[in-house]
């Protein structure tokens, strides 16, 4: 369902079946990729989502955008956090988050389709989303502290011990389907930034300054 392009960019079939979006995970070796006009948050780690009303440019703090412009693409930025791109092809709205565990711990991914439903009248059961290239469940270790917030998505988790594997895609995924978007419209890359250090950035594997760009537009 995931594909590499020629030009280092990795896309998903779910998000190009409709025909009406563009849209990409970016990798180490796609760094010059940047589609114009771009509108980018300067990211905090929050559950805070802002409205791009189609200017480019970074719209302020928070980490998710969404939009109903025509040829605005959202972007954010990753390096093992979980970059999430969602597509409405009946009301032609788009956006884009950015789940570390933080964001996670308060599902800003179930935030963000409510504010959808709310600001474009999008239903949850119409959505497409795909959650890109991340650090997997088996590479990602927190403490019991971290992953006593995820036990309403992971029930005991925090139980498991001093040092807990935390799968975010699989929480993130989970906080979806508990939103209302049907399990067969999510598609989850399975492939690891820490694990594969020839294709992503990975800041647990050392990469301070990588960072990667996921972005997604409505076409014009």
């Amino acid at each position: 369902m995931f594909y590499r392009t020629a030009e280092g960019i990795y896309r998903c079939s779910l998000l190009d079946e409709p025909g009406c979006f563009e849209h990409g995970f970016g990798a180490r070796h796609a760094a010059h990729w940047r589609p114009e006009p771009l509108a980018t948050l300067r990211q905090i780690h929050s559950d805070h989502w802002v409205v791009a009303d189609g200017r480019p440019g970074c719209l302020g703090q928070g980490d998710a955008l969404i939009s109903d412009h025509p040829g605005l693409f959202l972007g954010i930025r990753t390096a093992d956090c979980v970059p999430i791109l969602i597509a409405d092809p009946v009301r032609k709205a788009v956006a884009a988050v950015h789940a570390g565990w933080r964001g996670a711990a308060r599902a800003i991914v179930a935030k963000v389709v409510q504010a959808m439903q709310e600001r474009f009248q999008s239903r949850p059961e119409d959505l497409l989303v795909a959650l890109g290239p991340a650090i997997c469940g088996q590479c990602y270790e927190v403490g019991p502290e971290v992953a006593r917030l995820f036990e309403p998505w992971a029930p005991g988790i925090s139980q498991a011990g001093m040092s807990v594997r935390l799968d975010l895609s699989a929480i993130c995924r989970r906080q979806l389907c508990a939103a209302g978007v049907r399990p067969e419209r999510i598609a989850v890359s399975g492939l690891c930034t820490k694990c594969m250090p020839d294709e992503f950035f990975s800041y647990r594997r050392g990469d301070r300054g990588g960072r990667m760009l996921s972005a997604i537009a409505r076409r014009a």
